[in-house]
């Protein structure tokens, strides 16, 4: 609301601006044409800032920095420039009467060389670019709350929502125009089980806009490393890359790529496996027991979470809760096992292997 009241008072000062300019050129008798142009041209440039300011949606505080510095320079440069031509003049002895146009005209064409070039060089730079006076640094900040980038699989996962309701995450959640049309591609797959699995992906983010805990925001980014980058998973390692963010995922391949690449990644598994409640070898547990084992008399359960457990002597209880004792935890990279034994099972001689 706020913006939009700035918007309309930029427009009115603009506006009387204009017409101001046009009783003076009409005061000094001027043709009709340049008192209209005196006041249309104000007007129409003024909506053309305002549209292009509305169309801009995602300004960088780097980028606009990275514009005002390069102007700078390139002004500075382009009087150093100017000063240069005019000592050519007066070396050469060249009449400013007669070329005082081509004199002029050199001197525009270089001021706008030196700025374009200032202004390109800062924003190609601006990762690793610094002024020493006075002080300012364009390298990238990794303080504070950093956005954190949802691929598909994590959002089709769905416990990022869950994880979202609890109110613990602070940053913003960003999903990228890429990552929604992959889920859109996917709910309108051939394919009833991919299909579901884009229906549910929608289902999710939908949940996570509702959310009023935690802040989404839907993406279209115009970086030219994610334009040129193949797949889903360069783009949004890409993307990540470039805004500085977290990538979310339960994907262990992406994982491992964005690792490589330097880029942060919450793993959702992992975190999972962080919450689970520490089992010490010794303590008690109940476990309904499912099938058999690999093992002789070796019996495997799950717990609520979906954590294997593998019960020596419990073959013989396939279809009943039993209470264990645990021997040995092992955490893999795809999750947690549980070893134990059966009050009745004889001690095992060594670590029983899951099936």
């Amino acid at each position: 609301m706020v913006l939009h009241l700035v918007r309309v008072l930029f427009l009115l000062v603009v506006l009387a601006i204009s017409i101001t300019l046009g009783f003076q050129a009409a005061g000094a008798t001027k043709p009709f044409y340049v008192v209209a142009a005196y006041i249309v041209g104000p007007v129409v440039t003024g909506f053309l800032v305002v549209l292009a300011d509305m169309l801009w949606r995602r300004k960088r505080l780097h980028v606009l920095s990275g514009l005002f510095f390069g102007v700078l320079a390139g002004l500075v440069l382009a009087y150093g420039l100017g000063l240069v031509v005019d000592l050519i003049v007066e070396v050469f002895d060249i009449d400013r009467g007669t070329n005082a146009i081509a004199i002029a005209i050199l001197k525009a064409l270089a001021s706008a060389t030196a700025v374009f070039v200032a202004v390109s060089f800062v924003l190609q730079t601006k990762d690793d670019f610094r002024f020493v006076i006075p002080y300012v640094e364009f390298s990238r900040q990794t303080k504070g709350p950093r956005p954190l980038l949802l691929d598909t699989s994590v959002i089709i996962d769905g416990r990022i929502a869950d994880i979202a309701d609890t109110g613990v995450m602070e940053s913003e959640l960003v999903v990228p125009r890429f990552v929604l049309t992959e889920l859109h591609a996917l709910a309108d797959s051939d394919d009833k089980l991919k299909r579901n699995r884009g229906r549910r992906g929608l289902d999710i983010l939908n949940r996570l806009r509702a959310c009023e805990r935690v802040e989404v925001t839907l993406m279209d980014p115009r970086v030219p490393a994610v334009e040129r980058a193949a797949g889903v998973d360069e783009k949004l390692i890409a993307l990540a890359d470039d805004l500085a963010g977290r990538v979310v995922t339960t994907d262990y391949n992406l994982n491992k790529v964005a690792h490589l690449r330097g880029v942060d990644v919450i793993n959702v598994n992992d975190l999972a496996n962080a919450l689970k409640p520490m089992l010490i070898p010794g303590e008690s547990m109940r476990v309904q027991v499912l099938r058999a084992g690999e093992e002789a008399a070796q019996g495997v359960g799950y717990l609520p979470d979906g954590t294997m457990v593998v019960a020596e002597g419990g073959r013989d209880h396939i279809g009943q809760e039993v209470e264990i004792t645990v021997t040995s935890v092992i955490q893999t990279s795809a999750g947690r096992m549980i070893f134990g034994r059966t009050e009745d099972a004889r001690p095992a001689r060594g670590r029983p292997r899951n099936s």
